[in-house]
């Protein structure tokens, strides 16, 4: 995300009161069917009932129709999930829309509906398939008016409205206002996202685009993501793009999606994508997906830049500084992803520091530079950026800026360039599509360094002063 062009609440206000107040929707009456409720939240420090427990979700295959002038949705998500725990019911997360029907294994399930919680109960006759370690398939039928979520700090997210059409915004809950599911961002799965809009428009969402069809006016778009991806950084942009694909110097596909009025001023950062993934991979390791890309819209369709998987999404013409920022979360971030909202540091605090490299290798300014500017940040120090005091502060300044730092001292500690990196790029690897915490991190640090780092984690990156600058 572009922290410098908004500063993020990390929850909007109403949905958050929602959460945090509905009542655990189902019993431990199972009407005799054997197993337990799956919980309906997981606990996660913000977001205590963001995501839904008993089960992982691998593969969110989601059919969507647009009406473009009312902004109705009709949709239906096919969700295929293991059982992590014998299952008498379990939760799935969705945010205003009306559910019509709901089927687990093809058996009608009762549903029942409290905030942004739904309780699915399935039929007696599928209990086998809710036993631990099965995988089981539910079917959600929806529609109506998706939401927008407004922030604390007034920005949006949810289902955006823009001017000439919608774009899915996700973090960090703006995705049940779209489709249900597993909504935290330890639950990652793979994605078949297909869209219905009328004919002259596009639809642009994450991976590849597997099919396009044009019937009665209406044309289908079929998107598809093989790599693992948390739900949060999955989008649908709908409007009238020029959708282009080229490709790098290795052939992989490079798509951009672009408002016309924005083409003009984006083309020549976007030219340089291939560019700065190519000195991404020297730096961090191989790009972790199939394709890359990029869409724009217009200024004013958000007010920051979110790094939606493969292709982040910008409102109007990003600059060069933007474009590394967001093309580094597709490792950090979309690639190795937080454990929970706590750790989110790992995101900005290594994307803004992948900005620090790109700035000094291309534009002359040394890190160093960009570590005192931010050094002498007063924001920067308002709290740790491993404990904002609250889901208001998750995206506040210490949480780039802060969390470049510690970034930057672990590398002037070590005093072996060749080294660090070598240890970033381990990093990726080790947990690549997959999801890490802080102390994973700083326990992996100290481990493939053979350095002690209790000093360094205590006063720059979890130390309530600003220590000595070293």
């Amino acid at each position: 995300m572009d922290q410098r062009t908004q500063v993020r609440s990390a929850a909007p206000a109403t949905l958050l009161f929602a959460l945090l107040t509905l009542a655990t929707a189902c019993t431990t009456d199972t009407g005799g069917v054997r197993g337990t409720p799956g919980a309906a939240g997981l606990r996660d420090p913000y977001f205590p009932r963001l995501g839904n427990g008993g089960y992982d979700v691998t593969h969110y295959d989601l059919t969507l129709a647009v009406d473009a002038g009312s902004g109705l949705l009709r949709g239906t998500a096919e969700i295929t999930a293991r059982a992590t725990q014998d299952l008498s019911a379990f939760n799935l997360d969705l945010a205003g829309l009306d559910v019509g029907s709901a089927t687990v294994e093809g058996r009608p399930a009762a549903v029942n509906r409290a905030g942004s919680e739904l309780t699915l109960r399935p039929d007696n006759e599928v209990e086998d398939r809710l036993r631990r370690g099965r995988t089981f398939r539910t079917v959600v039928r929806y529609s109506g008016a998706p939401r927008t979520f407004t922030d604390a700090d007034g920005s949006k997210e949810g289902w955006v409205r823009t001017g000439r059409g919608s774009v899915a915004l996700g973090e960090p809950t703006g995705s049940m206002a779209w489709f249900p599911g597993n909504h935290h961002p330890s639950d990652k799965a793979s994605y078949d996202i297909r869209v219905t809009v009328p004919e002259g428009r596009s639809a642009v969402s994450n991976g590849e685009l597997a099919s396009r069809r044009t019937a009665g006016g209406r044309t289908t778009f079929h998107w598809r993501t093989r790599e693992p991806m948390a739900s949060y950084l999955a989008t649908v942009a709908v409007g009238r793009y020029t959708v282009k694909q080229s490709a790098t110097g290795d052939g992989m596909p490079v798509v951009t999606a672009v408002d016309p009025a924005a083409a003009g001023a984006s083309a020549a950062v976007l030219a340089r994508i291939p560019e700065v993934l190519r000195w991404a991979q020297e730096t961090f390791g191989p790009y972790p997906f199939a394709s890359a890309g990029a869409i724009v819209g217009l200024s004013g369709d958000s007010d920051y830049a979110l790094e939606t998987q493969n292709r982040p999404f910008f409102p109007g013409p990003p600059d060069i500084g933007l474009l590394v920022h967001e093309l580094a979360h597709q490792w950090f971030g979309n690639s190795v992803t937080p454990e929970s909202w706590q750790d989110m540091w790992l995101n900005e605090g290594f994307a803004t520091y992948a900005e620090w490299l790109w700035n000094e290798e291309h534009e002359g300014v040394p890190v160093r530079d960009s570590f005192d500017a931010a050094y002498e940040n007063d924001a920067n120090w308002a709290f740790p950026p491993g404990d904002p005091p609250s889901a208001a502060e998750l995206s506040g300044p210490p949480v780039y800026g802060r969390g470049a730092m510690v970034v930057h001292r672990i590398r002037q500690r070590m005093g072996d360039d060749e080294a660090f990196f070598a240890l970033v790029r381990g990093w990726l690897k080790a947990h690549r599509h997959g999801n890490a915490s802080t102390e994973d991190f700083t326990a992996y640090v100290e481990k493939e360094s053979g350095l002690d780092l209790t000093g360094l984690w205590g006063t720059w990156l979890n130390g309530r002063s600003r220590p000595a600058r070293g």
